[in-house]
């Protein structure tokens, strides 16, 4: 983990400012909505899909498909586990307008945070001072809580297996603060909460769980290792489509400039000539005269 892997290329301007930026950004949203109306919910989403596109721009093409990514994955997610399921629910149980995009901002305050110059020079030790203390939380939620986490140890224990073997640890250390950062305001806001318990009540659940971010590195991990397919699957597509595009370029002009169905310039049909010019049959001979005219 102390190497920095071909995978984990800076793809991004965004540093830990950037980060630290867009987490106040989703508090602030988090705030507006623990006494927000559903209008409310829709002005934020607005303006958070705003604020994911203004990111992106600073982005790489290959971090802005793994926020996309993120994004479409995550939001399947929560229309299936909120609404559906109902493990955690929202103020009007529905997935507010700004959850969505404010996923891509979650991935990408992770992937900036964790890619800032100060954070992959000391990768090992900012990744202990992430885990140790979920680590105790996690231990404290199985063993001590009055309200049981099982989900939330389940989860550290993801996050620990993605940061060991996962593509990128910096993304995970990130996320460990990110995620556990928004977690905590949003439960304590109101703005969601958990079930004690998950749908078949096989593992309880604290509000929040404690290894959340190690839930959430699931749509991380989906993020790396799609996104990379997409562009090259995009780009094959775009290179097959390219000819077909030069092709009808070339047939709307010929070299010389001229358009097609133009009989004095087309190629194919070629210029029109006429008996002065010496059309077939016609050279040399004389001009026909009118008997009647003298």
């Amino acid at each position: 983990m102390g190497t920095v892997s071909p995978s984990t290329d800076r793809g991004t301007r965004l540093g830990a400012t950037a980060a630290l930026v867009m987490m106040g950004w989703l508090t602030v949203v988090l705030l507006i909505d623990s006494d927000g109306s559903r209008t409310t919910q829709w002005l934020t989403g607005a303006a958070t899909w705003a604020a994911l596109a203004v990111a992106m721009r600073w982005c790489s093409p290959l971090v802005r498909a793994q926020t996309l990514v993120v994004v479409a994955f995550a939001t399947a997610i929560e229309y299936t586990f909120s609404p559906g399921l109902e493990v955690y629910v929202y103020r009007f149980d529905n997935v507010p307008a700004y959850v969505p995009p404010g996923h891509g901002l979650v991935y990408l305050s992770a992937y900036a945070l964790g890619h800032s110059p100060f954070v992959r020079r000391r990768l090992r030790a900012a990744a202990a001072v992430v885990m140790v203390p979920l680590a105790l939380w996690a231990g404290y939620g199985l063993f001590l809580a009055e309200r049981p986490d099982a989900l939330g140890a389940f989860w550290f224990a993801c996050l620990l297996c993605f940061l060991r073997w996962g593509p990128s640890p910096e993304v995970y250390v990130g996320a460990g603060v990110v995620v556990t950062w928004l977690e905590l305001a949003g439960t304590h806001l109101g703005t969601w909460v958990w079930q004690t318990e998950d749908p078949v009540g096989w593992l309880s659940i604290g509000n929040p769980p404690s290894g959340a971010a190690g839930g959430y590195g699931w749509f991380d991990l989906a993020a790396l290792l799609l996104a990379p397919l997409l562009l090259h699957w995009w780009a094959a597509a775009a290179s097959r489509l390219r000819p077909v595009g030069d092709l009808a370029r070339e047939a709307a002009r010929d070299p010389a400039g001229g358009s097609v169905g133009d009989p004095a310039r087309d190629p194919v049909i070629g210029p029109v000539r006429g008996p002065a010019e010496g059309a077939p049959g016609e050279a040399g001979r004389p001009p026909v005269r009118d008997a009647g005219v003298s």
